[in-house]
């Protein structure tokens, strides 16, 4: 059994068990995360909400909190003498995702 759910602005396919990276959540390591924003719960009679699937939610734990690999965020106009340079690290939220109920 699979479902979709929506968190920071994205949407991910998840599976009981599957480990992934969201946006930031708020907890530390070892939380417990519930998502009811589910958009559809597949499987062998597949639900299709909308927008959402009543009652349908997902379970995930926190594994970890960090932030990803630099970037370099460059800025340039030509002729100007104008260059910028910043370097951004977004943060994320590993989970592990630990149960799908319809």
């Amino acid at each position: 059994m699979y479902a979709v759910i929506k968190t920071g602005g994205k949407q991910y396919r998840v599976a009981e068990g599957q480990k992934l990276r969201v946006e930031k959540l708020a907890g530390n390591a070892g939380d417990k995360v519930t998502f009811s924003e589910v958009l559809l719960v597949g499987g062998d009679a597949p639900k299709i909400g909308k927008p959402l699937v009543s009652g349908a939610s997902v379970a995930a734990e926190i594994t970890g909190q960090d932030r990803g690999k630099k970037i370099v965020v460059f800025k340039f106009k030509r002729r100007k003498n104008y260059r910028r340079k910043n370097g951004h690290r977004q943060p994320y939220t590993e989970l592990k995702i630990t149960g799908i109920t319809a």
